[in-house]
Parts: structure tokens; sequence; C-alpha cells
């Protein structure tokens, strides 16, 4: 998700994003038809939030609670927030070798892989000109993780073992609590 200041207030879009081979930028597109775009000043400040994993704690997984009552439902997550300067592109040379990057980035492992230039050219030339590029120049990166560190062994052990047997976005979070192991 990318966030923006309008004169309207904040504004956020979603979208897959592209790291840049240096790691100083991050590249996106979006629909020209989208209006979160036409809000952007060059090099305005743009905050990217990205969630790899969430999930509710019950206090009921807190062998703990025997002992010392006083505990409250949690969430546990690992995210990154970004910060940088936005630009727009909408040239259509620079957003083809986005797309392509992109798209191939997504594909790469699947059998069979998919290639933007599978598509027509006239239908690609015409999907580009729908869109408009943005190239997020990184000025930092915070990464945040609350996994149970802050409960003793036992319950976050207790989290960990109980959230591995739930949804996949639990089991998500159970598999990140064991890499701190």
């Amino acid at each position: 998700m990318l966030v923006i200041t309008t004169a309207q207030g904040l504004a956020s879009v979603f979208v897959p994003v592209l790291v840049g081979e240096d790691r100083t930028k991050v590249l996106a597109h979006v629909a020209k038809a989208n209006p979160w775009w036409r809000s952007i000043e060059d090099g305005a400040e743009v905050l990217g939030l990205f969630l790899a994993a969430s999930a509710y704690v019950s206090p009921s997984n807190y062998p703990s609670r025997f002992e010392s009552p006083g505990v409250v439902p949690t969430w546990n997550y690992v995210a990154c927030e970004l910060r940088g300067r936005v630009h727009v592109h909408d040239d259509v040379q620079w957003l083809g070798s986005q797309v392509r990057a992109l798209t191939e980035s997504f594909e790469t492992g699947r059998d069979p892989q998919w290639r933007v230039d599978d598509a027509p050219a006239h239908f690609i030339d015409l999907q580009l000109k729908a869109i408009v590029g943005l190239e997020i120049d990184v000025v930092s990166i915070e990464g945040k993780a609350k996994l149970s560190q802050n409960r003793p062994e036992i319950d976050h052990d207790s989290v960990r073992d109980n959230l591995a047997q739930g949804t996949l976005g639990e089991r998500n979070v159970a598999q990140r609590m064991s890499l701190g192991e």
C-alpha cells in the first residue's frame, strides 16, 4: 500500500511493486483512471506499507494467564514501512520495461511462464498508454515485528503452537515466530 498526502487528506493505493536492482528505488504503476496518482507532485513524500504476516492472538493461548490473569487479546505481525520520494512516469519505454520486469518477477517458477510479449503488440501498446509509472526514491526503511516476544517463553511457544494449527495466515505467523528461535 502506498500512501500520500493530498489536499483532501491521506490517500492510499494497493499496487504490486518491484525493488530496483540497486535497492534504492521501488517501481510500480497504476491505471491512469485511478485518481490517486493525480495528486502527486514530483518528489512528494510517499509512505509504503508492506504486511508480510499477521494474526489475532487470544489470551486463551497464554498458559501464564492462570497465574497472572491480567491479559488481553493482541495482534502479532511482521511489517515494513518505507518512506521515499515519488516520481510519476508516462514514458512508454519506461512503462514497458517496468511492466516486463514486474511480470517476470511474478511469473518466475511458473510452468508455463507467461511473458508480456506473449500478448499482441497492439494490445500491449494500448495497455501501456492506460497506466502511469511510479518510481520511489527510498529515503528510509523500517522493519517491524511483534511476535509475542514480550511474553514469557511458555506463552510465546503456546501462541506459536496454536497458530501453527490455524489458517494459512496464522501458520505464516507461527513460522515466523519459529524463525526467531
